[in-house]
């Protein structure tokens, strides 16, 4: 099988494995859902960036020393049902790439990233992946066990704050926060992230 290394020879149309994206060396980077290709959004910009970096800072400052571990994008994180037992490349087919996440399993982290679900997911909104993170990861990370979920509104000033309700395992909207505000997360209650300094920018 010859290389991959234009995203043009693949099929967008076809479905793929965590094990077919593994070997494709092009220099987009994408997504995998459910199989389906998804690009990326460009760069981002600089506020985006300015408000991942304060939530980068603040998560290394409060997880160090402790058990649970976060990571920035680039990060491969890999999603299945979470009534399932760890998968081997070939069986996954939903690859994504959050803004930050926290894991709190050490056996789910491997050379490659995450193999299942996160603890908590932050998805910082841009322009062109609204609808992704809103609808379409929205119902990945419900469905994949993702305890906690942010997405953060840049221009908003906002964050809303959703949580899996275990009984019914739908997630439930806790908090929208606004620019103003100390948020916590349900999971770390004792983590207080002041939105007026991430959005300063």
């Amino acid at each position: 099988m010859s290389p991959i290394n234009k995203l043009s020879q693949l099929d967008l149309n076809e479905t793929y494995s965590y094990a077919d994206y593994l070997t494709w060396q092009f220099d987009e980077t994408v997504e995998l859902i459910k199989g389906k290709i998804q690009m990326m959004s460009p760069a981002p910009n600089v506020l985006h960036q300015s408000i991942s970096w304060y939530f980068t800072g603040t998560l290394f400052n409060y997880f160090v020393n402790k058990s649970c571990r976060a990571f920035a994008a680039p990060f491969d994180v890999r999603l299945y049902n979470k009534r399932k037992s760890i998968l081997t490349n070939k069986e996954i087919f939903t690859v994504v790439q959050p803004d930050l996440c926290v894991i709190c399993n050490p056996e789910q982290l491997d050379v490659q990233g995450c193999n299942g679900a996160p603890d908590w997911i932050i998805e910082i909104l841009s322009a062109g992946n609204s609808k992704r993170e809103t609808q379409e990861k929205f119902t990945l990370y419900q469905e994949s066990g993702v305890k906690e979920y942010w997405i953060v509104y840049p221009y908003e000033q906002s964050v809303h704050q959703f949580v899996l309700n275990e009984q019914t395992e739908k997630y439930e909207l806790i908090t929208m926060y606004s620019g103003e505000d100390k948020a916590s997360p349900a999971l770390f209650p004792d983590l207080l992230i002041d939105l007026a300094e991430v959005f300063a920018e």
